[in-house]
């Protein structure tokens, strides 16, 4: 999978395209630079303000529903109208499951673009924030909904259909108001190789079969690795295996996230802030 990343920047760099693919806030094609450097980097920084943050202390704790209280300001609620104007959206079918999938589709997306664009989230696991970490983080959370929307069944499955037509969509229409006009197709079908690539890989390393370290590994290949094939350090290798229990711990939490917050998008992924305060609490 990770050869296709290299020519997919490849032609992007070609087109001059660092400044204006954006995901998101801030979500940059730039050059890659190698993990080791940027942890080096975060580390230097991280010694002249405050003690680094200890990635063996966290997402230890037990799963929990993420599901957003019933009087939580973020809640996102089904607009209500009366009278008139009631009647008339009826008929333009408003209120139909199909338009109330959709409107909870975007919501979830909401939810994932949220998570991942949290600068808190590079700073934890020692990420530059280039195209390929963003885009490789956010297939991860992609897939961690997408995983849990099939354990409601057909329901679910056409749900999870939408959320993929709205991030697909937004990839295309980021990619082609960025210019890229002439290979947008084969750039997108680079992208979808790449997505579902890294959903099989996922599945497979998430079974109960499967070896306890193959989670991480397929997490360092995807969104670590420069050339898919490197192998970690020791430091890196502890990184990885953190993502590894944040993944593990937010398939758990979602799997307690009930059908209904999960099919409005009233649910928010665990909170970095935090994890990252208990784990310099903790002994």
């Amino acid at each position: 999978m990770l050869p296709r990343w290299g020519r997919t920047i490849t032609n992007l760099s070609r087109f001059g395209l660092q400044n204006k693919l954006k995901f998101g806030k801030d979500f940059n094609v730039v050059s890659c630079r190698s993990y080791a450097k940027v942890a080096a980097d975060s580390m230097d920084s991280s010694l002249a303000s405050e003690p680094p943050i200890k990635l063996d202390r966290m997402f230890w704790s037990k799963p929990c529903s993420l599901a957003l209280a019933l009087d939580s300001p973020l809640r996102a609620e089904e607009p209500k109208y009366e009278g008139v104007k009631h009647f008339i959206l009826k008929l333009m079918l408003f209120y139909s499951k199909q338009s109330k999938s959709i409107r909870g589709a975007n919501v979830v997306y909401r939810r994932i673009i949220s998570q991942v664009d949290k600068p808190l989230i590079y700073e934890v696991f020692n990420l530059e924030k280039t195209f390929k970490t963003t885009f490789s983080l956010l297939v991860l959370h992609m897939w961690l909904c997408l995983r849990r929307l099939k354990e409601e069944g057909k329901e679910g499955v056409e749900f999870g259909q939408y959320l993929y037509e709205i991030y697909n969509h937004d990839v295309e229409l980021r990619v082609s108001k960025a210019g890229v006009n002439l290979l947008l197709i084969r750039w997108m079908k680079d992208l979808e190789k790449i997505f579902y690539g890294n959903i099989v890989a996922y599945d497979s390393a998430i079974l109960p079969e499967a070896s306890s370290d193959e989670l991480p590994k397929v997490i360092w290949r995807n969104i670590f690795s420069d050339d898919g094939s490197s192998q970690p350090n020791d430091a890196a290798s502890r990184t990885a295996q953190a993502m590894a229990r944040y993944a593990r711990r937010e398939v758990g939490c979602l799997s307690l996230t009930d059908k209904e917050a999960m099919l409005s998008g009233n649910f928010m992924f665990t909170s970095l802030e935090t994890e990252k305060l208990n784990s310099k609490g903790r002994r």
